[in-house]
């Protein structure tokens, strides 16, 4: 057998194995991600669709029809339904109509099936404490259904009638199982995905899910599993994404006081992330939440290059009228400075970036992220951000010297 170097390598060779073994439920994850999962959403899978109704017999014929369109849907794998069916019930019914031929009261028919299980007659009391008296058939009279058909019951007139004479018995499937959620009856179909990203196939399977089933009134559908964390994550980020950028403009802004040397050092992120971008579709990762907080990490160090080569450039500017002599200068000055920079930050990235233990679905987006982001925003300070202070700055007058803090 070949040695199994990764894990999709090592649960693509699992699940090709395990299609032989019929009826099996089968999910491929990790022990405390499922936990996770199960505690947050109440879901083990990456996508759980949870369906809400009243009527389970239509629960589960519309719970068939979405997990038929999940299946077909590309990148879904390990997909299963809440198994709600299959309960064995012994059903007894009562036929009113025999009954009162024959002078039977209903309770005297209803006294013999509660005994099936065990009726409470009386009530034994020793000292304080009180014991009920429980009368059950002998297990030869109710081990099966034609047993029981065979009990006999007396009547007024002391006739000996086969249950069967008086009741329908028959064996039935119903539910074993019936969730409720918030007062709802509910059935969860799940599945995992593979091969794209979580948030591309939930779109794709809420359209086909929209065109090709109709719910009736007072059906809804519930996304949740790694997909609600995902929406709640892209919330947060609507939020922190912009503050961080904000923070990044404000302290350029402290440190260059004008705007024009802001926005030439702040240049450098969107480059950064046009990179990150771009070392994504070269390794064909999909977008995700570890790949967002790579961008707003990269935002931040981004920018170290720029200000190292604008503070090498506004030192040189007090000194030179020549525009043109300052950036030659100054990029000849910090060429080395931020080769190194960006070797340290983008180098120790590697590791992560082909990592394959435990953690790797999380390291390896994040750090291809970084390392795309640092080369792309290396290459715009080394070749662009000079260009775009000679455009800018013409012969316009000296900059000024920048705030510097320090202790007194």
């Amino acid at each position: 057998m070949d040695k199994i170097k990764s894990q999709e390598e090592l649960v693509e060779r699992l699940s090709t194995d395990l299609k032989q073994f019929k009826g099996q439920i089968i999910w491929f994850t990790q022990p405390i991600e499922m936990r996770l999962n199960e505690m947050l959403t109440g879901a083990r899978a990456d996508v759980a669709v949870k369906l809400f109704g009243n009527n389970i017999e239509n629960l589960i014929a519309k719970a068939a029809e979405i997990e038929k369109v999940l299946r077909d849907t590309p990148g879904c794998v390990d997909i299963s339904s809440e198994q709600v069916t299959g309960q064995p019930i012994l059903e007894i019914r009562l036929n009113q109509t025999e009954i009162a031929r024959y002078g039977l009261h209903a309770q005297q028919v209803m006294d013999v099936v509660e005994s099936l299980g065990g009726k409470s007659v009386s009530d034994v009391v020793e000292d304080v404490l009180r014991f009920p008296l429980v009368v059950r058939l002998p297990e030869n009279q109710r081990n099966s259904p034609e047993a029981i058909k065979a009990i006999i019951v007396v009547a007024p007139s002391g006739e000996r009638l086969p249950l069967s004479r008086l009741a329908s018995i028959r064996e039935i499937r119903g539910p074993k199982l019936i969730s409720t959620e918030w007062g709802k009856r509910r059935i969860m179909i799940q599945c995992n995905v593979r091969g794209r990203d979580i948030g591309s196939f939930v779109h794709e399977a809420q359209q086909r899910i929209d065109d090709q089933i109709h719910l009736p009134s007072g059906y809804r559908i519930q996304w949740g599993g790694q997909f609600e964390n995902m929406v709640r994550a892209q919330h947060r980020l609507l939020l922190v994404v912009p503050v961080a950028l904000g923070l990044i403009l404000l302290l350029l802004f402290l440190t260059y006081r004008n705007g024009r040397d802001t926005i030439l050092v702040f240049a450098s992120v969107p480059f950064a992330c046009v990179g990150g971008v771009f070392g994504l579709w070269l390794r064909d990762m999909p977008l995700s939440i570890p790949v967002a907080v790579g961008f707003v990490t990269l935002s931040g160090v981004s920018v170290l290059n720029s200000m190292i080569l604008m503070a090498q450039i506004r030192h040189r500017h007090r000194k030179h009228r020549s525009v043109m002599r300052v950036v030659q200068l100054a990029a000849r000055t910090c060429l080395r400075t931020i080769m190194m920079t960006a070797l340290v930050a983008s180098v120790g990235f590697v590791p992560m970036a082909f990592s394959t233990g435990t953690g790797a679905e999380v390291q390896r987006p994040l750090a291809t992220v970084i390392i795309g982001g640092i080369i792309a925003s290396t290459l715009m300070t080394l070749f662009l951000l000079p260009a775009l202070y000679r455009l800018t700055i013409r012969h316009s007058p000296k900059p000024a010297k920048p705030i510097e803090f320090g202790v007194v």
